[in-house]
């Protein structure tokens, strides 16, 4: 973790277990999305949102970064999300005042720093060049066992190498369904992970060994949503993610997990 942030950063409560449902048990799990319920605000807010400002002030290089070809989508992005704030911001004039209290005034020169402050979402941007999306831009502060530094203005195919099931005809379905994304219709999915390390900033592969389901540690999901722009037609790949103990699991995602194993291949989709 990064010094001084040694308290694990949970949610009480798993809202959405992907597991328990048969669309969104395996690949590639992906289902629609209405815009209202795009971007959450759950009981961890206030500590992610502290970590990823310790974050980009500490490692900036890290979880930040944009190819100058992706200033027009950053900055889309930003207005798109400040028009679908949940109900727990309120605005005034040019101001925004976050769940926790917090000010944030837009920066039209700053947009991922901007959503930084705003949202418990990473962002990422791909845009199309030639036949496949590419990783333009990303602020992402708490990634599942990859880097984006080695992922940086890389197609999707690279992003996900090297990941054993993202084979050559899972790469081709993924790279048509960003193609098919449409700016009336956001498509969301979720996975799951088991980790003990509870660090939410979590950039190398293979670093907390995924366990068996029934040990104690901690389940990870990433909400991951895919919402396309309509001026700058760029995909924004949004992740949320939550981490809870697997003894604040309910009964039901527990028996569910029991039924449904978190394996490796799920867990690293």
């Amino acid at each position: 973790m990064v010094k001084g942030c040694m308290k694990p950063i949970l949610q009480s409560r798993l809202p959405f277990a992907p597991w328990l449902d048969p669309r969104t048990r395996r690949l590639p799990g992906v289902v629609p999305l209405d815009y209202a319920d795009w971007l959450q605000v759950d009981d961890a807010y206030a500590g992610q949102l502290a970590y990823k400002a310790k974050l980009i002030a500490e490692r900036r290089d890290a979880v930040l970064r944009m190819d100058p070809s992706c200033m027009d989508a950053a900055k889309e992005l930003v207005q798109v999300a400040l028009s679908n704030l949940p109900n727990r911001f309120t605005t005034s004039g040019g101001s925004i005042t976050c769940p926790d209290g917090r000010i944030v005034v837009p920066d039209d020169d700053a947009p991922f720093e901007t959503l930084s402050k705003l949202f418990q979402e990473d962002f990422i941007i791909l845009q199309k060049r030639g036949d496949t999306h590419v990783l333009t831009g990303a602020l992402l502060c708490f990634p599942a066992s990859w880097s984006l530094a080695e992922k940086f203005n890389k197609p999707l195919t690279a992003i996900h190498d090297p990941v054993a099931e993202y084979d050559a005809t899972i790469a081709r379905s993924v790279e048509r369904m960003f193609t098919a994304i449409r700016v009336e219709q956001p498509l969301t999915r979720s996975n799951a992970l088991v980790y003990a390390d509870p660090d939410l900033h979590h950039p190398r592969r293979g670093s907390d060994t995924l366990r068996d389901a029934g040990q104690v540690g901690y389940i990870r999901s990433e909400r991951q949503c895919m919402v396309r722009l309509s001026q700058t037609q760029a995909v924004v790949f949004s992740i949320h993610t939550y981490l809870v103990q697997q003894a604040d699991l309910t009964t039901e995602q527990a028996d569910g997990l029991l039924a449904h194993p978190i394996t490796h291949e799920e867990a690293t989709s």
